[in-house]
C-alpha cells in the first residue's frame, strides 16, 4: 500500500528565541544516500567501500523555554533550542543505518567571548561517537547554492596504481555519484521553485570537536564535521508554499594513516 507524505507549508520565526532554527519544527521524511569507507580488516584489504540509498525521518521538537547560560565575564545569555532524533535505514532492505539523537541551539551574540549569533548542533551516535559543531545561519531569497562534494581519501603518499578502484567499480545506487554525492541534491530541486533559502552552515573546526570511545579511536577515528542544512520554501503552479530540507554532511575517518570522506545527503519534506 502506497504512503501519502503531506508537505507543511511555512511557519513565521519573527521574535522566536529559535531564530531561523524555527522552521525545523516538525516531521520531515525524505530519502537519501550514505557513501562510507570502512576498515576490513576480516575481508584482508584496508577498505571495502559501502554505499546505500537510504530512507529517513528527522524529528525536531522546540524545548518549552529559553535555555539560560550564566556569565561572569558578561551577562547571562538565553538560548533557543529543539531535540532532535534522526533515523536512516538502506532504502531497499531497510536495514538500520543511522541512529542520532541530539540538540540544535540558537546562541545570541555575546562580548566573552566577541562572536557573532552561532548556532550548534550536538550530537551522539551509537558507535561511541559525539560531535559538536558550531557555524553560522543565514537566510536568503531563492535557492541555495549547493557546491560539489569530494568523496577522495587522502593520505601523506600518493595512492598505489588500483588502491582506489572499488570508488570506480562499487555497485551504485540509481540517482548517485560516487565523485560528487551532492550532484543527487542539486537534481531533486532543479526543476522546483524556491522562493526562499535557510542555510545553516556548521563544522567541529570552528571551536567545536567530535570525542570517541578508545575503539573508534584506534580503529576509524572520526576526527572531523562539516554540514549544511538548507531549509527551503517551495512554490508550487498553484501558489501553495511547502517546506523541504536537504542537507549534505561529511565525517572524516581516519584509518591505515589515510582520511576517508564519509559523506551522506538527504531531502526531505516536512509532514
Amino acid at each position: 500500500m502506497a504512503t501519502t507524505l503531506r508537505a507543511s507549508a511555512p511557519t513565521n520565526p519573527a521574535a522566536d528565541p529559535l531564530g531561523l532554527l524555527a522552521e525545523l519544527a516538525g516531521t520531515w521524511i525524505g530519502n537519501g544516500f550514505n557513501l562510507i569507507a570502512l576498515p576490513n580488516k576480516a575481508g584482508n584489504s584496508i577498505f571495502r567501500l559501502k554505499i546505500n540509498a537510504t530512507k529517513e525521518s528527522l524529528v525536531f521538537t522546540p524545548v518549552g523555554a529559553p535555555i539560560p547560560n550564566r556569565g561572569s565575564l558578561q551577562g547571562d545569555i538565553e538560548m533557543g533550542c529543539l531535540t532532535y532524533f534522526q533515523r536512516v535505514n538502506d532504502a531497499s532492505s531497510n536495514e538500520l543505518l543511522h541512529l542520532e539523537p541530539g540538540l540544535w541551539l540558537n546562541v545570541p551574540s555575546t562580548t566573552a567571548p566577541a562572536e557573532p549569533p552561532t548556532v550548534v548542533r550536538q550530537a551522539t551516535i551509537p558507535h561511541g561517537d559525539s560531535m559538536l559543531v558550531v557555524g553560522n545561519a543565514l537566510s536568503h531569497a531563492g535557492p541555495p547554492q549547493i557546491q560539489p562534494v569530494s568523496t577522495t581519501p587522502t593520505g601523506p603518499t600518493p595512492f598505489p596504481l588500483g588502491y582506489l578502484d572499488p570508488y570506480q567499480t562499487a555497485p551504485v545506487p540509481p540517482g548517485f555519484q560516487v565523485s560528487n554525492p551532492n550532484a543527487s541534491l542539486v537534481d531533486a530541486i532543479k526543476e522546483q521553485n524556491i522562493v526562499s533559502t535557510t542555510t545553516l552552515s556548521l563544522s567541529s573546526t570552528q571551536q567545536g570537536g567530535v570525542v570517541n570511545i578508545p575503539f573508534i579511536v584506534s580503529n576509524a577515528n572520526a576526527n572531523r564535521v562539516d554540514t549544511i542544512f538548507w531549509i527551503e520554501t517551495v512554490e508550487q503552479p498553484d501558489g501553495k508554499r511547502f517546506m523541504q530540507l536537504q542537507y549534505t554532511q561529511t565525517v572524516i575517518l581516519h584509518f591505515a594513516g589515510i582520511d576517508w570522506p564519509h559523506v551522506s545527503v538527504g531531502t526531505l519534506l516536512k509532514q
